[in-house]
C-alpha cells in the first residue's frame, strides 16, 4: 500500500457510496487506475466491505451494555463452543478475547432493560461462566469505525 492508497481508504471510510471519479480526482488518478487500485483492496480483504451505519437510538437500540466474561475452562473445545454460542447473538455487536483480569468482553446493543435481562439469562444458560459483569453506557460520547491511517501509513 502507498499514499494513494492511503488516501483512497480514507475517503472511503467518510464516504462509502464516492463516486469513482469523485474518489479518483481526490486522490489525482484517472477513474480506471483509481477503480484498480479500489478493487485490489477488496480483492486482498483491506477492504472488507461496505455498510451503512445505522444510529442505534433511532431505530431502537437504545442500551449499550460492555460485558465482561470470566471463564474456569480454557480447553480448546469449550473455547470453540463458546465462541460459537456468543457469535450467534444478535445483540453482540463486538465480541474479543482479551489479555488481563478479563477473558473476553462483549459489547452488546438492545433496545432496553428486560431486553439485555433476556439476553443476559440466555448467556449463562448457554455456557458455564465464572463471572459476568455488566457495565451500562450512560452515554456515547464517541463512536467512529474510521482507522486514522496517516499515522500508521507514516505520514
Amino acid at each position: 500500500m502507498d499514499a494513494t492508497d492511503t488516501k483512497i481508504l480514507m475517503l472511503l471510510q467518510e464516504n462509502a457510496n464516492i463516486s469513482i471519479a469523485e474518489l479518483a480526482q481526490r486522490v489525482n488518478l484517472s477513474q480506471t487506475p483509481c477503480w484498480k487500485r479500489v478493487q485490489r483492496l477488496e480483492a486482498t480483504g483491506v477492504i472488507q466491505k461496505r455498510v451503512a451505519l445505522l444510529d442505534p437510538e433511532k431505530v431502537g437500540f437504545g442500551l449499550t451494555v460492555f460485558v465482561s466474561i470470566q471463564i474456569s475452562d480454557h480447553s480448546g473445545e469449550w473455547l470453540q463452543r463458546f465462541a460459537d454460542v456468543v457469535s450467534a447473538m444478535p445483540e453482540v455487536m463486538e465480541f474479543y478475547r482479551m489479555a488481563g483480569d478479563v477473558d473476553y468482553m462483549l459489547r452488546v446493543v438492545v433496545p432496553d432493560m428486560a431486553a439485555y435481562d433476556n439476553f443476559y439469562k440466555r448467556l449463562i444458560d448457554a455456557i458455564p461462566l465464572k463471572n459476568v459483569t455488566s457495565r451500562f453506557a450512560m452515554q456515547r460520547v464517541k463512536s467512529t469505525t474510521a482507522y486514522n491511517l496517516a499515522p500508521a501509513m507514516g505520514h
